[in-house]
């Protein structure tokens, strides 16, 4: 059981809304959102219209976008998986030898292609079911920093894996999200892993593993991971009172997924040739 953060000896099973810190009895302030502490209550909450909650996820709308129009552009097939050899994958898809020979913009274009329509439908379905809660919840801004960072981290599980075989999709990053959602809900005084949130993420990572569906799992676990750490930042961001904090954390997180992607790629292409 946690205690409350300005009464150590108090335990608690409320968080405040805003922050997620603990809060006894005394230090609870009741408003139109729920508990929050003696600082959040202080604050202005913003006021939200049913216009302005349309409005929002545009983050995920643009992405969204992006891969249909990419997907369609590069005559994407039809099917559970597909090879292509356009322009377009030749040139932006996740490589490791290319990526060793100084193509790093592909550890971001790689995340906004696919290979069939079920792989695109799949991911684009549960980008807008996710996306859509978390950049309402914590801002456009954050969310596309979030989203970008699980990316890189994604990108850098599936070189990992493998830097033999082309990788592409927006799995890595979707992965992120439900890793983000997850700390939103735990700060928030729920289970984790409830509400069938947990039960999502493992029937993808087993279908991950199945064989013959030629999945990145690499991108998956990497995304997943990175998605976690970044939301985890963000919390102790606001609970510092610091949000800069979590915005330098998931730079770090960043910088740290392409330096590890550049120098997997250099060695398990030297090992190979």
């Amino acid at each position: 059981m946690a205690t409350c953060y300005r009464h150590s000896n108090r335990e608690t099973g409320v968080s405040c809304s805003n922050c997620g810190r603990p809060i006894c009895p005394d230090c609870m302030t009741a408003t139109s959102v729920g508990m929050r502490c003696p600082v959040c209550s202080k604050q202005r909450t913003q006021v939200r219209t049913a216009a302005t909650m349309n409005a929002e996820p545009r983050v995920t709308i643009a992405i969204i976008v992006t891969c249909v129009v990419l997907f369609l552009s590069s005559g994407g097939g039809i099917g559970l998986s597909s090879t292509s050899s356009g322009w377009i994958y030749q040139h932006f898809a996740l490589y490791g030898p290319l990526i060793d020979a100084g193509d790093y913009w592909r550890l971001v274009t790689s995340g906004f292609l696919h290979s069939g329509i079920f792989h695109i439908g799949f991911n684009m379905y549960l980008l807008w079911i996710l996306g859509q809660q978390l950049e309402r919840l914590l801002g456009s801004t954050r969310f596309g920093v979030l989203y970008f960072t699980a990316l890189l981290c994604g990108s850098f599980g599936a070189l990992v894996q493998t830097t033999t075989s082309v990788v592409v999709g927006a799995s890595g990053a979707v992965f992120g999200l439900m890793g983000v959602l997850a700390v939103e809900q735990w700060r928030r005084g729920y289970e984790a892993f409830g509400g069938g949130l947990g039960g999502l993420i493992l029937i993808n990572l087993v279908i991950s593993f199945i064989p013959g569906f030629n999945i990145a799992f690499g991108g998956h676990i990497g995304g997943l991971i990175g998605g976690l750490l970044a939301g985890l930042a963000f919390h102790g961001a606001d609970r510092l009172r610091q949000p800069w904090l979590g915005y330098a954390a998931c730079a770090v997180l960043s910088i740290l997924a392409v330096v590890g992607s550049i120098a997997v790629s250099g060695d398990l292409h030297n090992i190979t040739v």
